[in-house]
């Protein structure tokens, strides 16, 4: 893995999730894993900053009327319910803790759905970057994760899902996911272990 093709996707960052108030963050079973998740994803980024890794963020922004969603259902629904990440709110915004890295980071609008590469430029950006390996953080495992590490998978990229910067609704369905589904496509690793591989090709 050449961090010079690596491109990591940034999926939900934003204080609906993520915040200590967020509407969202009782969504994921164990509230201390969402700290865990930032705090590692945090780490990752520090760590690869001066890298040649390219660093995406892909926040879901709704209209007020949530036009998007013509029939809500499951999590869609309960954000709906919420008033989750409403255009223009404070919960749609990203978290400081990621605002903070400025320009290092790249974003890529327009998600309104599961699917980061849906609606997006998102194909466009890793195309005209060279991209070749896709790293894949985030909310949550078993929905946004899994549908944006997919259509990685199905555009060609290599896919590796950083299993420490994403939790999911349980504790069994994250792990789930990562032991079972995640393989079937691609690979779930710790932030440790891809530190490793980029560090290593680096060299």
């Amino acid at each position: 893995m050449n961090p010079d093709t690596t491109a990591m996707i940034l999926v939900g960052f934003q204080n609906d999730y993520f915040a200590q108030d967020g509407v969202l963050r009782g969504v994921v079973e164990d509230s201390a894993s969402v700290d865990s998740v930032l705090a590692n994803t945090v780490a990752f980024i520090t760590a690869m900053a001066d890298s040649g890794v390219t660093m995406i963020a892909t926040p879901i922004v709704l209209t007020a009327d949530y036009r998007a969603m013509a029939n809500p259902v499951g999590i869609l629904n309960t954000m709906k319910e919420a008033g989750a990440f409403t255009e223009g709110s404070v919960g749609a915004k990203t978290i400081p803790e990621i605002l903070a890295f400025g320009d290092r980071i790249q974003y890529v609008t327009g998600k309104v759905g599961f699917n980061a590469f849906a609606n997006t430029a998102l194909a466009d950006v890793l195309q005209d970057k060279g991209i070749t390996d896709v790293l894949v953080a985030g909310q949550v495992t078993s929905l946004c994760i899994d549908s944006t590490g997919r259509a990685a998978y199905e555009r060609g990229y290599d896919v590796t899902i950083l299993a420490d910067c994403t939790s999911s609704r349980t504790t069994t369905e994250h792990d789930f996911f990562c032991d079972v589904v995640f393989p079937l496509y691609g690979r779930a690793k710790t932030t440790a272990d891809v530190l490793s591989e980029l560090m290593e090709s680096a060299t």
